[in-house]
Order: structure tokens, then C-alpha cells, then sequence
């Protein structure tokens, strides 16, 4: 597998990072699975910041697990109108079909709202195999999604500003 050896969360090769200064974002997180998603959460508020994001420019709101993120986003644009919207949650796999079709729902949702929206949305939500890919790929060794959710918002954010103008 491609990503044993690699912490993925690693943005020392790619394209430089524009300042978050000035933009605002959501966070939507999902409550279930909470010892992933809290760290997920914790990874993406910390490179907000990193990379020049105001903490009162910061907003999250919990919803009860990752297929509620896609309503959380929505609510979201549609009353607070950030400049992007992060969604973290983590769904494992299981013994029944349950997985495929909550992964399928959340990633199409998800794109749904932003294309609705033309703002960004992104997709920081876990798909596992097992809880340990969740622990490796929310901190530990494989780095931590919300890093790599927030730099995506950054870029996008400013991807949006330069387009529109």
C-alpha cells in the first residue's frame, strides 16, 4: 500500500500555502467516532491558524455523525456564508453494507453543497478499514486529515477570491 510509509499530511512538496488572514471558516464535525473526529478537528483549527486564520474567524458545530455533515454544511452557507466550510467525521468499516452507502451519501452531499452553493466544502471525512487507520490517519503516524482538510480550504478560499474577483 502507497500510504505505509508515508505521512500524507506532509505539504513540504506541494504548491505554497496562501495566508488564511481575512477569510472565515466552518468547521462541521461529526459527533460519532469522537476520539477521531475531535483530533481530526484539532488538526484542521491548528493549521487554520498556522497559516494566518483569526480564531473569531473560526466557527464549529457539531452534528450527530458524518451523514448529518452534508445538512450542517448547508445550514451553514446558507446562514453564516463563511468563506469555506470544512466537514470531518470517520466511518469505519463494519459487517454490513452500512458503510458503503453512508461513505457514498456524505462524499456526494458534500459536493452537492458546494456546487450549490459555489463556495468551497471540503471533504475531511475518514473512510477506514479498521480503527486503527482512523487513529494512523488523525495525528498518528499518517499524519492528520484535518491538516490536509484545512490547507484544501485555504487554497480553495483563495482559489474562490481570485476567480470572482
Amino acid at each position: 500500500m502507497a500510504t505505509q510509509l508515508k505521512n500524507l499530511s506532509d505539504f513540504s512538496t506541494a504548491s505554497e500555502i496562501p495566508s488564511a488572514e481575512g477569510y472565515s471558516f466552518g468547521i462541521v464535525v461529526a459527533e460519532w467516532n469522537a476520539e477521531i473526529t475531535n483530533a481530526l478537528y484539532q488538526g484542521a483549527y491548528d493549521s487554520l491558524i498556522k497559516y494566518g486564520a483569526k480564531a473569531e474567524n473560526i466557527h464549529s458545530y457539531p452534528v450527530p455523525g458524518s451523514f448529518e455533515l452534508t445538512t450542517g454544511a448547508e445550514l451553514l452557507l446558507k446562514n453564516k456564508k463563511p468563506d469555506a466550510v470544512i466537514t470531518l467525521g470517520c466511518v469505519i468499516q463494519g459487517e454490513t453494507r452500512h458503510f458503503d452507502f453512508i461513505c457514498a451519501a456524505v462524499a456526494n452531499g458534500v459536493t452537492n453543497v458546494a456546487i450549490k452553493y459555489s463556495k468551497p466544502v471540503i471533504f475531511g471525512v475518514l473512510t477506514t478499514d479498521n480503527q486503527q487507520q482512523a487513529i494512523d490517519r488523525s495525528g498518528g503516524k499518517h499524519g492528520n486529515k484535518g491538516d490536509e482538510a484545512a490547507v484544501t480550504a485555504i487554497k480553495m478560499a483563495k482559489l474562490n477570491e481570485t476567480l470572482i474577483g
